[in-house]
């Protein structure tokens, strides 16, 4: 499918899904073999492993109030693990989507504007009924982390996200009725970012002063992760890798010409090189997917394999890797794979170590896993 791509607002109006993929080390090194992966592929030792990836539109002032393309926008990222938000680092895009003159835009507004306008939208659906809702809590003598976790029934909040929330801002929990106006847009505001944790990709940092606004929303947000990256430079040595004339890994600080280059394509890949990779170590499209998924989720990779038999019954080896959240159990790695192998669940083993593993067992990054059932 042919995705449009243009420098003008709400090129994106219906989402745009897709796949990406993450890095991770691949556990062929450890078996010494070579694996064969059925999604994704591998490189150099290097998984690349499959993740969900949303495009969606553009938010307007307002968009918490359904203004534009807002509810749209709100209800593609209600089912997000983590929200990239795209910024124009060199302030060449305006706050209506408009190219302008490099410098002239502060991308530090839109970083609060998209805070803002998603603090709203949590807020909004809290705060409707409240009076009534906090009154019933009360009266019927419920827990009000599980209450609170079904008004925001299909955005992924858990009810440890609410409980959490409650002991930080020191809420009284017996009390809901007492929580005032301000305590709500603090609950909101501390609950958007435990749910829909955000990085934000500060690209086209290639352009001429870009790096002094850089510097200065590291200073001026210094709980994101704000990561430099060049998106056409990411999508120039993809290009160029997939014709031939580079060996180029997704990630890398670096790439080698392998085939013959015309003189204008030998530029291209010199500035991408000196003004990109050895500046800032890669492009950074790829950092932040893995710092998406592994540092701000904290997601850990488990390969399914067996004592003696790393193949599969169509003979592919270490074909598959699963992303699981952290704190995951043996159980849950097995009810990931399939319902039935959790349903007769009967232990777990450590390839790696050759040991058994209960139920219960929490799981570590790059663990091998057999699953042992009744059946």
């Amino acid at each position: 499918m042919d995705i449009a791509i243009a420098s003008y607002p709400f090129t994106t109006i219906q989402p745009n899904r897709g796949i990406a993929f993450v890095r991770v080390e691949c556990v062929e090194n450890y078996f010494k073999t070579k694996c064969m992966p059925r999604f994704g592929y591998c490189k150099n030792g290097i998984r690349f492993v499959p993740v969900d990836l949303v495009d969606v539109a553009g938010l307007i002032e307002g968009s918490h109030e359904g203004l534009g393309l807002g509810n749209q926008f709100l209800s593609d990222i209600a089912q997000a693990d983590v929200i990239i938000h795209i910024v124009d680092i060199s302030g060449s895009t305006n706050a209506k989507g408009e190219s302008c003159e490099p410098l002239s835009h502060d991308p530090g507004y839109d970083i609060k504007f998209i805070e803002n306008e998603l603090d709203l939208w949590f807020y909004g659906i809290l705060s409707k009924n409240w009076a009534r809702f906090s009154r019933q809590v009360m009266q019927e003598k419920t827990n009000i982390a599980v209450e609170i976790t079904k008004q925001f029934s299909g955005l992924k909040i858990t009810e440890n996200y609410v409980e959490d929330t409650i002991k930080k801002l020191k809420l009284v929990r017996e009390k809901p009725e007492t929580w005032t106006e301000n305590d709500l847009k603090k609950f909101c505001t501390e609950l958007r970012k435990k749910s829909k944790p955000m990085i934000i990709a500060a690209n086209k940092i290639d352009v001429n002063g870009a790096e002094k606004n850089l510097e200065r929303l590291k200073k001026e947000f210094p709980d994101y992760m704000i990561i430099p990256c060049s998106a056409e430079s990411e999508l120039a040595l993809k290009e160029a890798n997939k014709k031939g004339l580079i060996d180029y890994m997704p990630g890398e600080k670096d790439f080698k010409v392998i085939d013959k280059v015309s003189e204008q394509q030998k530029k291209g890949l010199e500035f991408i090189k000196k003004n990109i990779l050895e500046k800032f170590g890669s492009t950074g499209v790829q950092e932040i997917m893995d710092k998406a998924v592994f540092d701000l989720l904290k997601y850990i990779a488990i390969f399914p394999g067996g004592l003696g038999k790393l193949i599969d019954s169509e003979g592919r080896v270490l074909p598959d890797c699963f992303l699981l959240k952290p704190g995951s159990t043996a159980f849950d790695f097995a009810a990931t794979i399939h319902t039935d192998l959790a349903k007769n669940f009967v232990k777990a083993i450590d390839v790696k170590k050759k040991l058994p593993l209960g139920k219960d067992h929490k799981l570590n990054n790059l663990d091998v896993v057999e699953i042992k059932t009744s059946k």
